[in-house]
């Protein structure tokens, strides 16, 4: 009994670090990616439609680190923002579903802008999780076609456990939920959703990668805190 019950812990967490994978590889789910091979990312400005007016910032700022660590350049954010900012062109809702998106190349040298839509961010203390609902587009700016794009539900576990007292428990779960920050949430949600991206140019698995399977496009995944 006690081995069936050790295997099935050990299962339990496969299934939760991994997450589901969909039926194709990343050459068939991503294949434009491998055809124009882009180095270049600009991160734009986050959609929010959430009520949660923090997540756009949080978001954004970290969007960078999984991008740069699958091995494309990432435009500074700062100074990206900065840029958009001075041109009128910090709403991305603007430029999301354009013709063309050759002035971001232009003006960034980037081969990819990749947008995301914010549409749910709320936090349950009786459920002690707080559930994001996000969309992440990726567009070539040379093509303006999508080469990557991912949506899904994150649920982030904030449950408490400090002994075996359920109200206490309770109560516990509830305060971490409240004080859970925007960021470390944004951060579990881009590193799970990019974690499927290809790898770039400046990543060891460059090239060598097409017959790894994808993950689901759209997912629904539960994330430890």
């Amino acid at each position: 009994m006690k081995k069936q019950l050790y295997l099935l812990v050990v299962i339990s967490i496969l299934i939760t670090s991994c997450g589901p994978t969909s039926k194709l590889t990343k050459s068939q789910a991503y294949p434009e990616i491998y055809k124009q091979k882009p180095l270049a990312v600009l991160i734009m400005p986050p959609i929010n439609r959430s009520t949660a007016v923090e997540a756009k910032e949080y978001f954004h700022t970290t969007l960078n680190v999984p991008i740069a660590n699958a091995g494309y350049y990432v435009i500074p954010p700062f100074l990206s923002m900065e840029i958009l900012k001075r041109e009128s062109a910090y709403d991305s809702e603007l430029f999301i579903d354009r013709p063309s998106l050759e002035i971001f190349r232009d003006i960034f040298g980037a081969d990819i802008a990749l947008f995301t839509i914010i549409s749910k961010w709320d936090k349950s203390s009786v459920a002690s999780n707080v559930k994001v609902e996000i969309e992440y587009i990726a567009k070539s700016t040379l093509t303006n076609e999508v080469l990557y794009s991912r949506k899904g539900e994150v649920i982030y576990n904030t449950s408490m456990s400090v002994g075996n007292n359920f109200l206490l428990n309770l109560v516990a779960s509830a305060l971490n939920t409240a004080a859970t920050k925007y960021v470390d949430v944004a951060k579990a949600c881009n590193s799970y959703t990019l974690s499927d991206l290809p790898a770039g140019k400046y990543a060891p698995k460059y090239g060598v990668d097409q017959q790894e399977m994808s993950g689901l496009k759209n997912f629904r995944v539960r994330l430890p805190k």
